[in-house]
């Protein structure tokens, strides 16, 4: 533990994360027709990481990942549905132990909370937990529902039914849950001044069904909306599980039929996107101008991010599953600190999610435990270390995680390839990231490309053996 740092001086942590947002939807991170404004200022403010990798593309196994710094097949935790163990200790854990009070507003999913079952909750260290998997009032412990009963609505009557078959507007922004979830940080940040704090804001937009608030859909014209990243025929020598996708997305509580989507269907659904990630910047909005009035911004870390991306039509595919491309495992990062860590600082370096609980261990003053895979991005944040070389590749997984329940894939990423494999198939990816930067073809069965894909299908396995689990220690030779 670094001995500068004790309960009276410690930063706050407000951790700011969406759920299946992809990288590209911020301003500041080039997307023209974004309205992003204070995540924007964040970014002038603070660390962005530019090439920053989620260790799977669905919920539990990401979440689970980062909050504990491993790697999913370690954590046990691979799949949506599956209960991360008991013996696993969240990053909330250990700060609570250190001292700190921590609450959380929306999801935690870390365990099932289908069929009307609550998710399950390990010792995870929050004491405040307004829970709430997602707006739609399928439990009575929905606190997010409590909150609307309380105002005195409900969220069937504030759900509009006009709409096309792929976007339908959601509750007015002034009942929404992502302002709900604002509403639960900043209460927190005012009550928790004076001690060591973590809050974790976790909506659910901009997650599928695509359900902005009308009064934010009403901003964006579908028409100057671009349309996704496809070429005609591109899917003919990629996995089978991307066919299947391009016919059928699942889409609660139905399913909607990409193929036949028009063009104008997309271009609807890539402005609902556009309006759900505006909201979700007012919000950060709020909460940043209550930390600051509070008089805490200078002594609170403020993370923003997502769980991981959404395909959004590009290669044929909505939503999530068994991919890899970069709009489903790049993601948002950003860190800001004020006069600890480097303003306006862009970090090109690969860096992946299970980098940021060490990351805060160590800015806490607290010891890294060597349970944790991930690597501190202090010094990087610092400016004590170069920004544009953290790893030599950056490392995904999905093991039967949510719907294809036959696909098992690992992904290695590096400054300039990538190779996904999909185990117990003959089928894969290949990617020269070089002359191919949009993914579009697929060398797996090139013959001038064997050299290549047998490289790095190596590193890939190596990466999946060395992901191993560090703990029990060995103790002594025999």
């Amino acid at each position: 533990m670094n001995p500068a740092m004790n309960e009276s001086n410690r930063p706050n942590i407000l951790w700011l994360c969406t759920d299946q947002q992809r990288y590209d939807t911020i301003k500041a991170l080039g997307n023209k027709l974004a309205r992003t404004p204070n995540i924007d200022g964040l970014m002038a403010d603070g660390v962005t990481f530019k090439r920053a990798y989620c260790q799977s593309p669905v919920c539990t196994p990401s979440r689970a990942s980062f909050l504990t710094g491993r790697y999913p097949r370690t954590t046990r935790c691979r799949q949506n549905g599956q209960k991360i163990p008991d013996d696993e200790r969240l990053i909330s854990r250990l700060l609570a132990d250190a001292g700190y009070t921590c609450g959380l507003a929306g999801k935690l999913h870390l365990a099932s909370c289908a069929n009307n079952r609550v998710e399950e909750r390990i010792d995870d260290g929050y004491s405040t937990f307004h829970w709430s998997h997602h707006p739609q009032p399928d439990w009575p412990e929905n606190a997010y529902t409590r909150w609307l009963a309380s105002k005195g609505k409900t969220w069937e009557e504030l759900n509009r039914n006009e709409g096309s078959a792929y976007v339908k507007p959601g509750p007015p922004a002034e009942f929404h849950q992502t302002t709900w979830c604002a509403e639960m940080a900043i209460d927190f940040l005012q009550e928790n001044k004076g001690r060591p704090w973590m809050f974790s804001f976790n909506c659910f937009d901009p997650h599928h069904p695509f359900d902005p608030p009308k009064e934010y859909l009403d901003r964006y014209d579908p028409a100057e909306m671009p349309l996704p990243k496809y070429r005609e025929g591109e899917l003919d020598n990629k996995p089978s599980f991307q066919r299947l996708d391009h016919a059928w997305a699942h889409n609660e509580p139905g399913y909607f039929h990409v193929a036949g989507m028009s063009d104008d269907d997309k271009r609807q659904v890539t402005a609902a996107n556009h309006a759900m990630c505006e909201l979700i910047d007012d919000q950060v909005g709020r909460i940043l101008r209550a930390l600051e009035d509070s008089g805490q911004r200078d002594n609170t870390i403020v993370i923003f991010m997502s769980d991981h991306g959404e395909m959004l039509g590009d290669h044929g595919l909505y939503l999530k599953g068994p991919h890899f491309y970069e709009e489903a495992v790049h993601v948002p990062l950003v860190m800001s600190w004020p006069g600890r860590f480097e303003s306006g600082l862009a970090v090109d370096g690969l860096v992946e999610l299970i980098d940021i609980a060490p990351t805060l261990m160590e800015c806490a003053g607290l010891d890294v435990p060597d349970r944790m895979q991930g690597s501190s991005l202090a010094k990087v944040c610092q400016g004590q270390a170069p920004p544009d070389r953290f790893r030599n590749f950056v490392y995904s997984e999905y093991y039967n995680a949510w719907t294809h329940h036959e696909a098992y894939g690992s992904m290695l990423r590096t400054n300039d390839e990538k190779i996904v494999v999909y185990h117990g198939t003959d089928q894969g990816e290949l990617y020269d990231l070089r002359s191919d930067q949009d993914e579009f073809i697929n060398l797996w069965d090139a013959p001038d490309h064997r050299e290549q894909k047998l490289r790095l299908m190596k590193m890939c396995f190596d990466a999946s053996v060395l992901s191993m689990d560090p703990h029990p220690p060995r103790m002594g030779p025999f």
